[in-house]
């Protein structure tokens, strides 16, 4: 079989049908009718000699050839729309949207100022900005770019240092004065701690100065799986937490919150930004990383 016998326009048609799993659904996206929509994929079988989709009344789902066909084919047509894209526009005159994760915390104190400059910069540049401390797919989700505070485990990952940051043990004021101002780390267990379910040691903390280091187990009855949820829960008075420099440090300057123990030190982080698989980077995710870290260093 040989590519100019299979109709490419059945191709945007099944990766939409693969996302929605409903042929009403994807026939309102398509701006198109279902009898459309299901002709153009029973056609794509046809021609392939596979069933691409399982069909009932109720639910579309796809066949294990289906599956491997969408995991090949989203990269590639979403590569595809990147390069027209970029031919389109020039790197002095961005255009399309750019399209970007962050956790929560890094979006809202620093990632929304860089992106408000950058747009300053490039006015027919829209971007998406989607904060989450869960780590999204960026292949599925359309993702440009993704930007991730901590400590990257997967080296396959494309990936480039932005910077780094410190994790400061902090609380509100009305805790620590109802429950005293700890003087070592081997006091905290006897307090109580704000969790940060989504961090793998959650409660098993790294404690350091230039003479001793300590490990300490924290106690919790309260779990947070969002930095904003953390946030707010350390401001009530409800314990201590750690929390990122770049997240503490307005709330402390403003008398919501106190690092605790500043002498001693929690393990450094880094700020990554992570590129979906493939070499091409359209205009204006490379201009954007490059306009972050010079922002990121002024």
């Amino acid at each position: 079989m040989q590519l100019s016998d299979i109709d490419l326009n059945a191709v945007p048609v099944f990766l939409v049908l693969a996302q929605e799993r409903s042929f009403t659904a994807a026939a309102e996206r398509l701006g198109c009718t279902k009898t459309k929509v299901s002709l153009q994929i029973k056609a794509l079988e046809s021609r392939l000699g596979v069933a691409l989709f399982r069909r009932t009344t109720r639910l579309v789902s796809l066949t294990q050839a289906g599956e491997q066909l969408y995991q090949h084919c989203l990269p590639l047509l979403q590569q595809l729309s990147q390069q027209l894209m970029e031919a389109q526009s020039s790197e002095q005159n961005l255009s399309g949207t750019l399209v970007i994760s962050a956790p929560e915390d890094y979006a809202h104190q620093v990632l929304v100022p860089a992106l408000l400059a950058f747009r300053q910069r490039h006015p027919a540049l829209a971007f998406e900005l989607k904060s989450s401390d869960q780590i999204k797919d960026l292949v599925k989700e359309g993702i440009d770019l993704s930007i991730r505070a901590g400590w990257l485990k997967d080296s396959s990952q494309k990936a480039i240092a932005l910077g780094s940051f410190e994790q400061w043990l902090v609380a509100s004021p009305a805790y620590l004065q109802r429950h005293g101002v700890p003087a070592h780390p081997a006091e905290l267990p006897q307090h109580h701690f704000i969790c940060f379910s989504l961090l793998p040691s959650a409660l098993h903390w790294t404690f350091n100065t230039k003479s001793e280091e300590l490990q300490v187990q924290m106690r919790s009855q309260i779990k947070a799986g969002s930095t904003g949820s953390v946030t707010a829960l350390l401001k009530a008075g409800a314990g201590l937490g750690v929390l990122t420099d770049y997240s503490a440090k307005r709330l402390i300057q403003q008398g919501e919150l106190q690092q605790v123990l500043p002498q001693w030190q929690l393990p450094k982080g880094g700020i990554y930004a992570v590129y979906p698989p493939g070499q091409f980077r359209p205009a204006r995710v490379r201009l954007f990383v490059e306009f972050l870290r010079e922002w990121l260093v002024n």
